[in-house]
């Protein structure tokens, strides 16, 4: 007689076979926990590396940790799951810009117009050109940096604005008493609007979560703020390289705190008002 092999499944007795487990997909915000570690935490992101795809889950302490998607590797009220690439969802509705606005698909930007927003600097640019650069260009507002509030006066003065050519200005770390403060108070005007956001810096602007940190750190006075934040954070490369980071992180509005959305959103309807 031949012997019984349980090399082929169809001979392997039942109690001996696995029961392939769900697939579901890694939607934002589902919560899971990972088999082999007990981390539980809700679905931030799902990434292709070299290795595979691997999913970031965020505890209710806003820590982040990165598992592979390995078959079985995850429970769901206690019972094994495979975690899957969500599909990229159909047209449902009007199309958004990262700003939260209706996208307008047909357009050609607008030509720009003779009014102005200024930011304190280069991040501050890319960052709002990151979330609303859509609105802008259809907009036609053109987004320029002061390199320092400091400039601010000689640049008002040079602008010469008007009720067809306003300007809007977004000073970082304008708080009551301040020095960005004083300067503000000093241009304001019907055709001028100055209006800024509390943070030391607009990285502070973007959600810590977004970048996958529990918060932004605070930094010794006399320290520079930048430096002081790669510092406390472990982050081995320059200011510069961190801010690439940081704006990776950012995709649409959800990204940011509310202090700067409002501030920006004042800033377009100022300068476009008839």
């Amino acid at each position: 007689m031949r012997s019984r092999s349980y090399d082929n499944p169809d001979l392997t007795p039942p109690w001996k076979r696995s029961t392939p487990a769900p697939e579901v997909a890694a939607e934002r915000d589902l919560v899971v926990e990972e088999a082999g570690t007990g981390f539980c935490g809700a679905v931030v992101r799902v990434e292709k590396t070299a290795e595979g795809l691997t999913v970031t889950l965020e505890d209710r302490f806003g820590k982040h940790r990165v598992f592979p998607m390995e078959p079985r590797g995850f429970l769901i009220d206690g019972k094994p799951v495979t975690l899957v690439r969500p599909k990229a969802p159909g047209p449902r509705g009007p199309l958004l810009s990262a700003s939260g606005s209706v996208a307008v698909t047909d357009a050609k930007a607008r030509v720009a117009r003779a009014g102005r927003i200024y930011v304190e600097g280069k991040h501050d640019a890319e960052l709002v050109e990151r979330v609303w650069g859509h609105d802008l260009r259809v907009e036609g507002v053109v987004v320029e940096f002061l390199e320092g509030v400091d400039d601010l006066p000689a640049i008002v003065d040079a602008f010469s604005p008007g009720p067809d050519a306003r300007l809007g200005v977004l000073v970082d770390h304008l708080v009551p008493g301040s020095k960005e403060s004083r300067i503000a108070a000093s241009v304001t005007g019907s055709d001028v609007l100055v209006v800024g956001h509390p943070y030391i810096d607009v990285w502070e602007a973007v959600k810590p979560s977004s970048v996958g940190i529990p918060a932004w750190p605070r930094v010794p006075r006399g320290e520079d703020w930048k430096t002081g934040v790669c510092r406390s954070l472990g982050w081995q490369m320059s200011t510069g390289e961190a801010w690439q980071r940081i704006l990776a992180s950012v995709h649409t509005y959800k990204d940011l705190q509310p202090e700067l959305l409002g501030r920006v959103e004042e800033l377009i309807d100022f300068v476009t008002a008839p």
